[in-house]
């Protein structure tokens, strides 16, 4: 039988006030770093060709291909309309006073058309995101390959109001059996395992680690998911909570390693988890190899593994990577007419 949604009710709760926002990995979230340059003037702008053929030749600033050698003078008034980038301050020769002849050699491209240096920051590593594009623009011209899902997820606006509508009730359903678990002395952790594709619950579970060690939520959930595929380890026939859905015509796993594999996805391939509080390093990896699509969880844990402490779900050296979403129902945790005061202290 399909697990029951339950909604608490309260009109304070009711707002969808809550925005789910994307955990990024280090590189997309971090400040922009900036490392010095030696610019100059363009004095004259007939010269602007050969002086970036020139000073690509002496200079290439092959690590910074993602900036633009020049840019456009917007100050009103300026004497010169562009500038161009001469090289690094760690490329320069180490003079004491550093001017156009001392950065270019005798032998090098001609400093007719250009005036003397100055230094500016720029971007140390081509931005990912938006937000660091505008940063980085604001000191030097980038380029930008933009991910606009990302942009629009990084904006709040990835979710629509239909999907924020589901994505309430299957938080709200994980909310149910932490609750559940708590009553049964368990931590108030839960977690919901949803088909995206048929908009489906797969499996509900709470923290049951009051008879094993390993039994966190997400650990309950993907033996439960697994059950529901015919296989599956350990029975919670004692937490009524704990329940999973059968999928429509599922063939059992196969136990003989010489039959062939069932069509049926590897355990999790593709589904969405919503789990109450952000997942510890056992359970992220154990998302990992169950090959979920997508997480997203209400709030943080000191020692969350998918997005406060380590970001599981970005590492390049793993099989399987994910996307997660943090702040789901925000406003249903701080709302007291719809969670009591201990679970919103557990969760």
């Amino acid at each position: 039988m399909e697990p029951q949604t339950k909604r608490w009710k309260g009109s304070e709760c009711d707002s969808d006030s809550w925005v789910a926002y994307p955990v990024l990995s280090d590189e997309r979230s971090q400040d922009v770093e900036l490392i010095e340059a030696f610019a100059a003037p363009i004095v004259n702008k007939k010269e602007t060709s050969r002086l970036i053929r020139e000073l690509s030749g002496l200079y290439p600033l092959s690590s910074l291909q993602h900036i633009k050698r020049v840019r456009a003078v917007k100050e009103k008034g300026s004497p010169h309309p562009l500038e161009v980038l001469v090289c690094l301050v760690s490329d320069a020769p180490d003079t004491r006073a550093v001017t156009i002849r001392s950065l270019l050699p005798s032998d090098g491209p001609q400093c007719d058309g250009l005036g003397e240096p100055f230094v500016v920051k720029v971007p140390a590593r081509p931005p990912l995101t938006r937000p660091q594009f505008e940063l980085a623009s604001k000191h030097w011209p980038t380029s930008f390959h933009e991910d606009k899902q990302v942009t629009v997820a990084l904006r709040g606006e990835l979710f629509g109001p239909s999907q924020k509508s589901h994505m309430r009730e299957y938080m709200l359903s994980a909310l149910t059996a932490a609750k559940a678990g708590h009553e049964l002395g368990m931590e108030a952790v839960g977690a919901v395992v949803v088909d995206p594709v048929e908009e489906r619950i797969i499996a509900v579970g709470h923290d049951c680690r009051g008879h094993h060690p390993l039994h966190h939520a997400v650990m309950v959930c993907i033996d439960l998911v697994a059950q529901s595929q015919g296989g599956g380890c350990y029975p919670f026939d004692r937490y009524p909570a704990c329940t999973f859905n059968p999928a429509p015509n599922s063939d059992p796993i196969p136990t003989d390693p010489d039959t062939e594999a069932s069509s049926q996805p590897y355990i999790c391939t593709g589904y969405d988890f919503y789990v109450t509080r952000e997942p510890c390093v056992m359970c992220a990896m154990a998302l990992v190899h169950s090959r979920v699509g997508r997480v997203f969880y209400g709030t943080a844990s000191a020692d969350g593994a998918l997005g406060t402490k380590y970001k599981i779900h970005t590492q390049k050296d793993l099989n399987h990577r994910f996307e997660v979403y943090k702040g789901v129902l925000m406003d249903v945790y701080t709302c007291r007419e719809s969670v009591d005061h201990v679970l919103r202290k557990s969760c």
